[in-house]
């Protein structure tokens, strides 16, 4: 497959660094010579220097006989003529766009062959407010994933030394459990995956992935660690459009405090949010803080600024604040922030690249979350095709051929979530939740779910 990636910001560079390892033709495009040349020289990828949008270096780029363009510069005019050009000119198949601007994403039937042939429109900050909003929901989950339309879920949790089950076999998870859909589908142990085994031990420290049935996650949390109290009270650190959104998602289930450094923004915020407290001031200043923060369960820093977010997330938990939530676009940085005093480090550029991911992906694959800054995978891939033209249809769960590090958490058939399947024998339009330990395996499983050539 070749695909053509506009933009080589965070977005960009992350998704083409994901996407360089695997068997794909990458094509990178942007003014900055000197960021193409630095990815150039790391990653087995072609890059143009040149204006995103402009027919002649979409020719240069290969636009003539791209599978794929995908359009993630840091404006959404330029990704949205990119995506014409090349439909226009070109007749890429598939068209990807970041488009952050509410004036165009509300206009639904803008996005058409016939107006604006855009494909799929990707939204940063809603994919983020999205992944905010759901760690509000489950206290002390790390991720929370949705699957098969929200019938299934992927919850990460780290496994505190009181946990009942941790010292225990994966084999009493059921016993413990006995009214729960759920299953290990990984374990991490630092950096090391371990294979979720019945007779594997679940020890302090431990990342845990669980594929659970929607509904059934306080369950499983409650199994790992200490019960936390439901949230009530969020505070916000940024206005910006990660922070207002959340803040317009939550504002009637939370008791919600946002700060804003900019005056005239957060007049703006004070007005158009009907039940948020705004609060003009800066998120790094203690004073400010620790009266913004005060009895908060929640604090979530969502700035532009990595540093300001790292800062005041500190600070908030000093001065008592029980979860801290960081918005950190620096990989490295992210990196550090593992092991520190804040509980959950979220990078917009990975869960963006996972949105897009699943447009990439060959095969019938339903959705797909990148992990663990893009080193495990997690897919929903949907069986078609019957006994003769599928190598999965027919066959027990047991008997599939999977590659080494890829295990199965569940099937999805119908409205049945089905987490003992062993003897299940797959039928057509089965959703197999799937966790890829090592993401190189992928072009391996791809393969798995392609039909034959002769079902039609």
């Amino acid at each position: 497959m070749k695909i053509l990636i506009l933009g080589a910001g965070q977005v960009g560079g992350t998704l083409a660094t994901h996407l360089a390892s695997e068997t794909l033709d990458i094509t990178l495009v942007d003014l900055d010579e000197v960021r193409l040349r630095e990815l150039r020289n790391r990653l087995d990828i072609r890059t143009v220097a040149g204006w995103a949008s402009h027919p002649h270096v979409l020719r240069e780029a290969g636009a003539e006989d791209a599978d794929m363009l995908i359009a993630v510069t840091g404006s959404d005019e330029v990704n949205m003529v990119a995506c014409q050009v090349s439909y226009s000119m070109f007749r890429t198949p598939r068209k990807i766009a970041r488009v952050r601007s509410a004036a165009y994403v509300n206009e639904k039937t803008l996005f058409a062959d016939e107006h604006m042939p855009v494909d799929v429109f990707i939204n940063p900050e809603q994919v983020v407010t999205d992944h905010v909003r759901l760690l509000l929901e489950n206290p002390g989950a790390l991720q929370v994933l949705d699957f098969a339309e929200g019938r299934v879920q992927l919850v990460a949790v780290r496994a505190y030394a009181s946990s009942p089950l941790v010292g225990q076999g994966l084999r009493d998870v059921r016993k413990r459990l006995p009214n729960v859909n759920t299953r290990v589908a990984a374990i991490f142990r630092g950096a090391q995956p371990i294979p979720p085994t019945p007779t594997t031990t679940i020890e302090a420290g431990d990342e845990v992935f669980f594929i659970v049935a929607a509904g059934q996650i306080n369950s499983v949390l409650a199994e790992l660690r200490d019960v936390e109290r439901a949230f009530k009270r969020v505070t916000i650190a940024g206005g910006g459009n990660v922070g207002a959104r959340l803040a317009a998602s939550i504002e009637r289930y939370f008791n919600v405090k946002l700060i804003e450094f900019d005056p005239g923004r957060a007049e703006r915020l004070a007005t158009a949010l009907k039940d948020t407290v705004v609060i003009q001031g800066d998120a790094t200043n203690p004073d400010q803080l620790r009266d913004a923060t005060h009895n908060s369960d929640v604090f979530c820093a969502l700035t532009n600024d990595d540093e300001v977010n790292i800062m005041s997330s500190l600070m908030a938990k000093r001065y008592g604040v029980r979860r801290v939530m960081t918005l950190i676009s620096k990989p490295a940085y992210a990196d550090l922030m593992r092991s520190g005093e804040i509980d959950v480090a979220i990078s917009p550029q990975q869960s963006t690249t996972s949105s897009l991911l699943t447009h990439v992906r060959r095969g019938d694959v339903a959705r797909v979350h990148s992990l663990r800054r893009g080193a495990a995978e997690a897919m929903e891939a949907v069986a078609r095709g019957d006994a003769k033209t599928s190598r999965i249809v027919g066959q027990p769960v047991k008997a599939t051929k999977l590659p080494k590090g890829v295990t199965v958490g569940a099937i999805v058939r119908g409205e049945a979530v089905i987490v003992e399947y062993d003897d299940v024998v797959i039928e057509t339009d089965d959703h197999l939740i799937l966790f890829l330990t090592d993401k190189k395996y992928v072009p391996d499983v791809e393969r798995l779910f392609q039909v034959g050539f002769t079902f039609f």
